[in-house]
């Protein structure tokens, strides 16, 4: 499969190159750039012209080092920059709809559900750091969590009101008759008495989505990238949406 897709990306070069009578093996570097330049005129994407550009570079070094030509043309050939995918997010209204179909839900779970979702949303939490979090690092008093991200790096993230009245209500009715004699620190708790998992919510989040009448496609982060886009849709500064997110460097932020 690798050299048919060699040879099929080969003799689309050559297929080029002959049109300017010239055979593959006496490509100059202009000609390369105009095959990928015409590859991208065509809505080729970046990807593909990486493929393409990849497949040119190994034959043209094969070329090289069996002494058929005396340089290779590829060297000072950049590849092509590929975008980052754009991440996947519900609009304001499908999170209305997600979160009034929790608070429509009955008993401890429901109210778990509740909490957990409108603690995502408010605060664009990663999932770990989510159902990782403990009882003493959510404030509610000063409306924050306080949280342990990647590399060890403490921040503090705010809750909103809706958020801080779900968790005082979760941790008052929901969370002693989820643990009922056990003892546990995890704010998110299971009926094992333990934190619930990474894998366990989002499990949780798909059949609610399901259920709510959502057909966008989901991720874990889903609610978190619609945390950053809708701050910065109602005018958020970016540097702002980096502190709250826990990004080490604008340039991850700059997606949204």
């Amino acid at each position: 499969n690798t050299i048919d897709s060699y040879r099929r990306d080969l003799a689309d070069v050559e297929s080029f190159l002959a049109r300017r009578d010239r055979g593959i093996e006496a490509a100059s570097t202009a000609d390369l750039r105009d095959y990928l330049a015409a590859l991208n005129a065509g809505g080729a994407t970046a990807s593909t012209a990486a493929r393409r550009l990849s497949a040119m570079r190994q034959f043209f070094r094969f070329l090289y080092s069996e002494g058929v030509r005396g340089d290779d043309p590829t060297t000072t050939i950049e590849s092509p920059r590929r975008g980052r995918p754009l991440p996947k997010l519900l609009s304001e209204d499908e999170v209305s709809q997600l979160l009034a179909r929790a608070r429509a839900k009955r008993g401890p779970e429901g109210l778990r559900l509740t909490a957990l979702l409108e603690t995502l949303y408010a605060s664009g939490l990663r999932v770990s750091e989510l159902v990782g979090l403990k009882v003493q690092q959510a404030s509610l008093d000063m409306g924050v969590v306080r949280v342990l991200g990647k590399g060890a790096k403490e921040r503090l993230a705010p809750l909103g009101e809706e958020a801080v009245a779900w968790i005082g209500r979760y941790l008052r009715e929901a969370r002693p008759a989820i643990l009922g004699a056990r003892k546990s620190d995890a704010l998110f708790v299971t009926s094992r008495g333990g934190p619930m998992t990474r894998q366990a919510f989002w499990a949780l989040v798909k059949r609610h989505a399901a259920k709510a009448g959502i057909a966008a496609p989901l991720s874990p982060h889903t609610l978190r990238h619609a945390f950053a886009t809708h701050l910065i849709n109602h005018g958020a500064d970016l540097r702002v949406v980096q502190l709250l997110l826990g990004h080490a460097d604008i340039s991850t932020t700059q997606i949204y």
